[in-house]
């Protein structure tokens, strides 16, 4: 512990990123909730000179706004399917990474390498694989379409090619390709986690089962889940939060439309509603939206960490 008298040279040295912490961290939430507050905040506005009455105003607009609703399924949709998959597989290839003693430490860099690529690219790979191409042949001009990769798989199976992201596609066909994206984007990170939870699993609990002659599902069931309650509760708290703030992936296949070109917005989500509301220079109704994320993330955090209090073995 530091002696009192040499508490400044630990408060001098600590002083630049507590600045920094200050400006880009503390003030901007600060300034978000006292613009949510202030009615038809608009920075244009207030520099010329406006004053703003304090209020609800935003929040009301907020929410009556005709496509809030519509954001906001698409965003509790996302987190609710892609966390508990994504979740599930996460540990299956976890278990699996665990057991493999050749080429673990390649196999565990592939299976990371999506964590640090850029997620607009991916999307962008993604958006390749699932699209319909269309091309004009011949003295007739005739229209060709190219399926596409998946579809090209789907039809080698004897599928049908289906219109995932193209004009005229279905909001079920949208978000199934949102969902794969995002799941295999959310491997990474979990994978990474888990494989760390198994790592620190004492071996004596699997020495003793087998002994006794347990099949391996039950020691799946009994001992490795159990044991890694902690590590999947971290994953599925971070998972919610981070779906909720859903946004890149929907860019990098579809655009800034947020949708297939017939119906713009159609995927479009609560970060992205809050985008929308700033390039309008509505500050005031972006903020207020952010608050409401913000609200309904701590109240399903809160239910996570009181769900976990019961289920969770340390």
């Amino acid at each position: 512990m530091v002696e009192s008298k040499h508490q400044w040279k630990a408060w001098l040295y600590l002083s630049p990123c507590l600045i920094l912490l200050l400006v880009f961290t503390v003030w901007p939430i600060i300034n978000t909730v006292r613009m949510a507050f202030l009615e038809d905040y608009s920075g244009l506005k207030a520099a010329g000179g406006q004053v703003f009455s304090f209020g609800f105003g935003n929040f009301t607009k907020v929410i009556q706004y005709k496509k809030f609703l519509s954001c906001l399924k698409n965003t509790v949709l996302l987190c609710v399917i892609t966390v508990p998959i994504s979740t599930f597989l996460a540990l299956l290839i976890a278990v699996c990474l665990n057991s493999i003693k050749a080429l673990q430490k390649v196999l565990q860099t592939i299976f990371f390498l999506p964590y640090v690529t850029n997620s607009i690219a991916i999307g962008m790979v993604f958006a390749a694989m699932f699209n319909m191409v269309g091309s004009f042949y011949g003295t007739e001009n005739e229209l060709i379409v190219t399926a596409g990769i998946i579809n090209n798989v789907i039809e080698f199976f004897g599928g049908h090619a289906i219109n995932w992201i193209n004009y005229g596609s279905s909001y079920a066909a949208n978000m199934t390709v949102m969902v794969v994206y995002i799941v295999w984007n959310a491997l990474p990170f979990k994978i990474l986690v888990l494989l760390g939870g198994l790592q620190g699993i004492n071996r004596q609990y699997y020495d003793a089962a087998r002994v006794d002659g347990t099949s391996r599902r039950r020691i799946f069931s009994r001992i490795t889940v159990p044991l890694l309650s902690p590590m999947l509760a971290y994953v599925v708290i971070t998972g919610f939060i981070g779906g909720f703030k859903e946004y890149t992936s929907i860019v990098g296949i579809f655009g800034e439309g947020m949708g297939p070109a017939d119906d713009a917005g159609r995927l479009n989500t609560m970060v992205g509603f809050i985008y929308d509301a700033l390039a309008t220079n509505s500050q005031g109704r972006a903020s207020a939206a952010a608050l409401i994320l913000f609200a309904i993330i701590l109240v399903v955090t809160l239910i996570n960490m009181q769900v976990s209090k019961k289920k969770v073995h340390y």
